[in-house]
């Protein structure tokens, strides 16, 4: 069966490769993750009281832009209103529980757009489904649907182009009918090159759902090859993940990834032609974290010794054993090779292991050079396209250099 050629806004979306997630709202000024009223059993009354000091003094869209860029980053999805109900833009009389009637004083969003279109950076909208403001969320659902698509229009229609809807909440209630339909419907016709995301939580990993929905998400784990023979539609994929262990900023919560885990991470993502979308949880004023700051400039370095791979090229045919895969961007193939050693004498490395041939098979293309993108070296090669086997001596790293996976294009005859 054949695999479905992807719409406009998809294929563009598999292309950006690279995304940054920010949650970010009231609850930031707690410090202790995005869901501590629910978990906290913060009183609706006392909790809302939050807008009082919410100022946003630092919160800049062109700032965070610029971050996200130096990141190798693409696009930024932001959460426009999270499960707290409040509104980081102008509800325009929906309700008051909103950033412009909050100390912030201003539309946060039409900041963030700003910024993000100076910079050449997608924005993006995450929005919640589920709402712990809004009483007629477990009151009259049907209003609060409404109430729900209303807000999305909003969204829609005042701040010009978008990259995309990301929404998350449904799973809060798995046997109501959400009239998805209305709602996408709505956005397809204001928004018709937006993407239409709709996270499936983590129990539900890959998981389509809706015919409208544009991409699959995996929350917090890794991405598996989507088998797109037979569909009606290609589906996008997309990988969601925090940057340590929770969404909103933790005060107290020092368990970073790594800088080589957040490089692997991105690898496996392109390993299967998904999106790597990183969160950040801003301070209660607005300003990311220098800590987080540095770990995506660390990534962006590495994205430029890697080359253009990242976002342009896709899974090809050629397979290997292991972490190792191949990638073809439509003239050159890519080989992302990991757990290399570091070539040095004895007394400076120990157990230098990790180099040598390795194997891959399936490979129909003869090809005239494979070097590393990091030094030009050339590796030596065998193939036999007969039998679509072939033979790379990947020589270890350089003393004094370590990229983590290890990046090589090869040319065809």
């Amino acid at each position: 069966m054949a695999v479905p050629v992807p719409e406009k806004r998809i294929a563009r979306f598999e292309k950006l490769g690279f995304g940054m997630f920010i949650h970010w709202g009231l609850y930031s000024q707690l410090g202790k993750g995005e869901w501590i009223q629910e978990i906290g059993k913060i009183p609706k009354e006392e909790y809302i009281k939050l807008k009082d000091t919410f100022t946003a003094k630092d919160f800049s869209g062109r700032e965070i832009a610029r971050i996200a860029k130096r990141a190798g980053m693409k696009y930024i999805t932001l959460t426009t209103r999270h499960h707290e109900g409040f509104s980081l833009y102008d509800t325009r009389g929906l309700n008051d529980y909103d950033a412009p009637h909050s100390a912030a004083g201003r539309d946060l969003i039409a900041d963030f757009v700003e910024g993000c279109r100076a910079e050449g950076i997608l924005p993006m909208f995450y929005h919640t489904t589920l709402d712990w403001y809004n009483p007629d969320f477990n009151g009259n659902f049907k209003e609060y649907l409404r109430y729900l698509r209303r807000s999305v229009e909003i969204l829609c229609t005042q701040y010009g182009e978008i990259g995309g809807m990301w929404f998350d909440g449904n799973w809060s209630k798995p046997n109501e009918d959400w009239e998805e339909n209305e709602l996408y419907a709505l956005i397809r016709k204001n928004q018709p090159d937006a993407m239409i995301i709709n996270n499936t939580g983590l129990d539900a990993r890959g998981k389509i759902g809706n015919p409208y929905i544009d991409s699959v998400t995996f929350e917090q784990g890794r991405p598996e090859p989507m088998n797109r023979e037979g569909m009606e539609k290609y589906v996008a994929a997309e990988m969601c993940q925090t940057i340590n262990r929770h969404w909103g900023i933790g005060s107290l919560d020092f368990a970073y990834q790594s800088l080589p885990e957040l490089i692997e991470n991105l690898c496996a993502c392109r390993k299967v032609g998904a999106n790597y979308l990183l969160n950040v949880g801003p301070t209660a004023e607005g300003r990311i974290l220098p800590l987080q700051k540095e770990l995506l400039a660390g990534v962006g370095d590495w994205i430029k010794m890697a080359g253009d791979s990242v976002y342009n090229a896709k899974p090809c045919e050629i397979r290997s054993t292991g972490k190792d895969f191949v990638l073809f961007d439509g003239k050159r193939y890519w080989f992302y090779i990991h757990d290399l050693s570091v070539l040095s004498q004895a007394n400076v490395v120990k157990g230098v292991q990790g180099v040598g041939p390795r194997s891959f098979t399936n490979v129909k293309t003869r090809f005239s050079s494979i070097k590393w993108v990091d030094n030009n070296e050339s590796l030596d090669f065998t193939q036999n396209t007969d039998n679509g086997l072939m033979s790379v001596n990947f020589t270890g790293y350089p003393y004094g250099t370590n990229t983590v996976v290890r990046v090589a294009v090869a040319d065809a005859l």
